[in-house]
């Protein structure tokens, strides 16, 4: 569609022209100049979509790999799919929860429910908050390389390592095996220390508690690269577990309260117990909810299969990548998972941003 608004221009400038004609004039320059605003592929005109809010979507950064790439998926669909300004929020778990009530956060991508599931309860009672999709379920287990299950075939249970224990050496007590907890100072290293005490390990193994993530996750690493046998606690999905390839050592299965007993640091008689699933979910404060209806649609619908979220992470430690780029590997390689996350029509404005 195309206008010819230039004799407008000549008659205003026209003295001759009577007050009456200017004003039809004019009225016809502002029409004109109207439509020309509105017609398809006019200069000025927004061509990409229009974002629910006026302000930038503000989404919670967390500490660890998984949030933090998922984090930048879902700004780049945001921004090249809904039209979205966006930025991130470093925070951790427990002030994450507190600002996404305060309405401060708008969206917390991934929620432990483990690790917060009294808090997490209290916040969707006050009915600020709203649970709007399942991410994966998440996972914790005491693990050895496959390399070391070859050569221990007997190795199954945790409750076997006694029996192996100079096939762990500790090099700092080389009578007992070395057995890699939480670092110290976190949740897990409470469930770690007492399920070490319920399984009878303290004769035969010394509970090793790295300083930092940092720490265990080098010292495992260097381990795992020299074929050491070795065995650990850790969680997954991670960079670590993904890049690695592990055998979980069976425990007793999960029983509700003796992991309730194992997770207090007061626990009198700790039992064998397995960790329980961990369902990981995306919440978002309910004001949110109500202004941006598609953002939260489509949040609602992100859900990442965990060999997938796996790949990703081994991705992200044999690339060293940042976030962004994991974010960017993961939009041109899975296609299949997060466009069924999407309408059509926004699809394929991310395929066309990629």
């Amino acid at each position: 569609m195309s206008f010819n608004v230039s004799f407008t221009s000549r008659a205003l400038a026209t003295s001759a022209v009577s007050p009456f004609r200017r004003l039809y004039v004019s009225l016809g320059l502002i029409a004109a100049m109207s439509a020309l605003a509105m017609a398809p592929g006019a200069a000025g005109a927004a061509d990409g979509p229009q974002c629910e809010l006026d302000r930038d979507v503000r989404f919670g950064g967390m500490n660890w790999e998984s949030n933090l790439v998922l984090v930048e998926v879902e700004r780049f669909i945001a921004d090249k799919g809904y039209g979205c300004d966006s930025e991130v929020l470093p925070t951790e778990t427990l002030p994450a929860l507190a600002a996404l009530e305060r309405g401060d956060l708008d969206v917390n991508t991934e929620i432990w429910l483990n690790s917060v599931a009294e808090p997490w309860a209290q916040a969707e009672a006050s009915g600020k908050v709203k649970r709007i999709g399942d991410i994966y379920m998440g996972g914790e287990a005491w693990f050895i390389p496959r390399y070391t299950a070859e050569r221990l075939p007997d190795l199954k249970k945790a409750a076997d390592l006694p029996k192996f224990k100079d096939e762990f050496t500790d090099p700092e007590e080389p009578s007992k095996g070395r057995f890699y907890g939480c670092p110290a100072g976190w949740g897990c290293e409470v469930v770690s220390g007492n399920l070490y005490k319920a399984l009878g390990l303290e004769d035969s193994f010394t509970l090793f508690s790295p300083g930092t993530g940092a720490t265990q996750k080098a010292a495992l690493t260097a381990a795992y690269k020299r074929k050491e046998n070795i065995v650990f606690y850790y969680w997954y999905p991670t960079p670590l577990v993904g890049s690695m390839d592990l055998v979980k050592l069976e425990l007793p299965a999960y029983d509700k309260e003796k992991h309730t007993c194992l997770t207090d640091p007061n626990c009198a008689n700790p039992e064998p117990s397995d960790y329980p699933e961990n369902p990981v979910f995306t919440a978002v404060s309910t004001k949110f909810s109500q202004e941006a209806p598609k953002l939260t649609e489509f949040l609602s619908k992100v859900a990442v299969p965990l060999p997938v979220m796996d790949e990703a992470m081994a991705y992200m430690e044999e690339n060293e990548a940042e976030p962004v780029d994991v974010a960017e590997w993961f939009l041109k390689n899975k296609t299949d998972v997060w466009q069924a996350w999407l309408p059509a029509d926004v699809a394929d404005r991310v395929k066309a941003a990629l």
